[in-house]
């Protein structure tokens, strides 16, 4: 019954101050209470009971009254955190305050007038301690207050950490002067002991959380911009004067990676007992995710993090002027590497977990902020990097990015989370032993729609990119070029590709080098060059073991034939186009090829479109392949050679970057300008691709325009086709076909078997062409990546927080929220 009390008199404190044209005075202390004291509402009930209309109607017609109410819930925070919240009742305020402004934070934000509002200094909201009437010189801005009160509440003792003070002793623990590093959440990085698990704490924490990333979000209501503007809230939240920037970046990590969602295994126990570590773990991971954010490129500094928590207070900031960056990219010990990455693996794993049981194990739902950690950490400390690929453990992240991306590939509502799969794949490809450790064999089934073969993880990830561009979503298409570049890495390492991942590749080229195709658009035929590249890499490199890709090149040699002689009249091209006109996408030629592939195709399934009523965040696009990467040449020695500025035929070309976002968006990639037009200037497809925002919109234009405009010329056609890298190709097929047709008319062979010992046995040593050097398209910062994995970020943040709701029916700016 108190509880019902308590929710109206909470309301009835709401509609007094919507109905209030005159502002309350900051002093009248028993109007204002009435929002957190005597109240025990839950972060639920303060969502229902305030209304969205309700915010806005105060902000435009009581604005006055609507500053009093968060300047006031502020300083009960701030109140809060001096005195260390001893009672009850005074944790009870904190948390009614805490809710009120998750509640409100986002409404302030949407308003461009308002959004200073927390920047400025408000009479009385001085620093911690500061009486109303001293001078306000000193006085802090309203949003630096708030956030070093969530700072100091997250290490309060008996609040959200365990108190070390002795029992019966009646002295409470000053929170200004206690070391917060010795109140670190979890054991890990920095940090040895484990305290007890409190479900108490772990909740005040995730609420707390909560408010940190409504701070944040202020992000949302900016259009998307190409400049790297930096989040004032992140800014000074990760800034030296917050005193608990160390061991608070150290908790959220170490929760996040000594997190085990299934526990000791018990069938069901995720449905008998209400795991509040799961949701604390998920609010931690999105907080690491938006403070992670820094100016341009990795960080400098790779000093170390010292395992001495008091020592590690006293470390001297180098580097990033964002701590939390500052602190990532000095990680430098191997066990705490290992313990990073043993626990990203082991979850990024669980959604892939197979039980007897249906749905007896628990499976997280937070993999997609857990693969923007993963990039960030690759990306901020190089140390990292190299460890996680000088073992096979990097194999354990591999196979659950390579799930996820077979999983996703016919929702158009994740086609962000296949984005971030292939720029972490892009990533690691660019390191050689990336494409050495692929050797391994593969062996752990998981549960994916994939023919079945017997190979290593190469060829998993061959199959799985095959998979992708001929059944992906039509919106997938600008990745075509991204997905092969990773091959080409690849490929000179890869030792033994299977039958299965062999007839993929060559099927790829079958599709791609169809004369309709390679005319429909200047840059589709590098897609053509990309995968002779990769065939030029395995026979120069790695013929020995490569009998398989051999003998499909040689069942295939008509393609490369076809290719060699294709014809560049304008009768054939004029030919070529009106085939054109008669398909709807891009893809159609690839399943009628594969249609002919039944055998090697046994176990997909079509794609098929995302489930009705899904929301989805729309994202910018990408930039095209030449700006995501620089080239590397791979020395005798094994090291890097920067090729930044070396231009090759393979390059794609595409237009120059300016740093406005109408360009950022008109610049496709790879087979984007084919297959987009293809759907849209027919008019045959044109549902399939409705644009979702306004970038979307003018990439899509751009794209059609210059399509309707593009007339392939004889000329054109002869510029790239005398580049072919064919020499090597034509030089195997020209020693090995007369063999293999000779051994066949002797011996009588029908079985493919005796043929590939013939190859397996075989050698070209002193008949190829001398071994091209490897060249490796490293991933390359820029202004184009930063922006989109800030709008998919923040995207994955906003759907995934809907308990409660915060910021849905907002005015978002950053981007677009659609149902399909």
């Amino acid at each position: 019954m108190g509880n019902v009390d308590s929710k109206l008199n909470f309301r009835k404190a709401v509609i007094q101050l919507t109905t209030k044209t005159q502002p309350v005075e900051a002093t009248d202390h028993a109007f204002w209470d009435q929002f957190w004291a005597d109240t025990a509402t839950t972060v639920q009930d303060v969502f229902a009971l305030v209304p969205a209309a309700e915010i806005r109607a105060v902000r435009e017609e009581s604005p006055s009254n609507l500053a009093t109410l968060c300047y006031k819930a502020v300083e009960k925070l701030v109140q809060g955190a001096e005195s260390g919240c001893p009672s009850e009742k005074e944790r009870q305020i904190v948390l009614n305050c805490i809710r009120l402004l998750t509640r409100i934070l986002p409404y302030i934000f949407e308003d461009a007038d308002w959004r200073g509002f927390f920047w400025s200094t408000v009479p009385g909201a001085g620093r911690a301690g500061q009486d109303e009437g001293d001078d306000d010189d000193g006085a802090r801005p309203l949003a630096e207050s708030l956030l070093l009160a969530v700072s100091d509440l997250l290490f309060c003792p008996d609040f959200t950490v365990q108190s070390h003070k002795r029992t019966g002793s009646d002295t409470v623990e000053d929170i200004q002067s206690i070391d917060s590093c010795e109140y670190i959440w979890e054991a890990g990085v920095g940090f040895a002991q484990s305290p007890p698990l409190n479900y108490t704490h772990d909740l005040n924490r995730t609420e707390l959380l909560k408010l940190l990333l409504t701070c944040f979000s202020e992000a949302m209501y900016l259009p998307p911009s190409a400049d790297n503007i930096l989040n004032p809230w992140v800014t000074f939240f990760c800034a030296t004067d917050n005193r608990h920037a160390l061991p608070l970046f150290t908790s959220l990590l170490n929760v996040v990676c000594a997190y085990d969602a299934v526990g000791y295994g018990i069938p069901y126990n995720h449905l008998m007992f209400s795991d509040y570590r799961e949701v604390l773990v998920e609010h931690a991971v999105q907080v690491l995710i938006v403070t992670l954010e820094h100016e341009a490129g990795p960080a400098a500094a790779q000093h170390s993090l010292d395992h001495s928590a008091s020592a590690m207070e006293d470390l001297e900031p180098v580097g990033p002027d964002n701590l939390f960056v500052n602190y990532l990219s000095r990680i430098h010990r191997e066990e705490d590497f290992s313990f990073i990455l043993k626990g990203l693996a082991r979850l990024m794993t669980n959604p892939l977990i197979q039980t007897y049981l249906p749905n007896s194990a628990k499976k997280i739902r937070f993999h997609q902020e857990l693969l923007v950690l993963f990039w960030k950490l690759c990306d901020f400390n190089k140390k990292f990097l190299f460890f996680v690929l000088k073992s096979s453990d990097v194999l354990d992240v591999l196979v659950p990015i390579l799930f996820y991306l077979n999983d996703a590939r016919a929702d158009q509502s994740r086609v962000g989370l296949v984005h971030i799969g292939v720029f972490i794949l892009l990533l690691l490809s660019g390191e050689r032993n990336f494409g050495v450790r692929l050797n391994k064999p593969y062996s752990v089934r998981v549960p994916m729609d994939i023919p079945v073969f017997t190979g290593t993880h190469a060829d998993l990830l061959i199959v799985i990119f095959h998979k992708i561009i001929t059944s992906g979503h039509q919106r997938l298409q600008p990745l075509f070029d991204c997905l092969l570049t990773i091959v080409v890495n690849v490929s000179p390492y890869l030792k033994s590709l299977s039958m299965v991942a062999a007839n993929k590749l060559l099927h790829l080229l079958e599709a791609f080098s169809t004369n309709w195709f390679l005319f429909s658009a200047s840059q589709n035929h590098h897609l053509v060059f990309f995968l002779l590249e990769v065939f030029n890499n395995l026979i120069q490199y790695q013929f020995d073991g490569n009998c398989n890709l051999v003998y499909a090149i040689i069942r295939k040699r008509n393609i490369f034939h076809q290719l060699a002689n294709l014809s560049s009249d304008p009768a054939t091209i004029h030919k070529a186009l009106q085939m054109k006109k008669r398909k709807k996408t891009t893809t159609a030629i690839i399943s009628r090829i594969n249609s002919q592939e039944t055998i090697s195709m046994e176990g997909s399934r079509p794609a098929v479109p995302a489930e009705p009523g899904t929301l989805k965040a729309s994202l910018v696009a990408i930039p095209a392949i030449d700006k995501l990467t620089e080239k590397a040449q791979v020395s005798e020695d094994g090291t890097m050679v920067c090729l930044q500025h070396m231009t090759t035929d393979q390059n794609v070309h595409s237009p120059q970057h300016t740093h406005s976002p109408q360009s950022l968006a008109a610049d496709t990639s790879g087979i984007a300008g084919a297959s987009d037009t293809e759907s849209n200037s027919g008019r045959d497809n044109e549902e399939a691709f409705q644009p979702e925002s306004e970038l979307a919109r003018s990439r899509l234009s751009s794209v059609s325009s210059s399509a309707v405009y593009w007339n392939p010329t004889p000329d054109w056609v002869l510029s790239w086709k005398s580049k072919l890298p064919l020499q090597t190709i034509m030089r195997l097929l020209q020693v090995l076909v007369p063999q293999v047709e000779k051994i066949c008319i002797d011996k009588g062979l029908t079985d493919e078997s005796e043929i590939l010992k013939f190859l397996q046995h075989g050698t070209l040593v002193g008949l190829l062409p001398v071994p091209h050097p490897i060249l490796i398209r490293k991933y390359q910062a820029n202004a184009g990546t930063a922006m989109w994995f800030r709008t998919y970020m923040w995207g994955v943040i906003y759907l995934r927080n809907v308990d409660p709701p915060i910021w849905y029916d907002t005015d978002v700016r950053l981007f677009e929220i659609q149902r399909i």
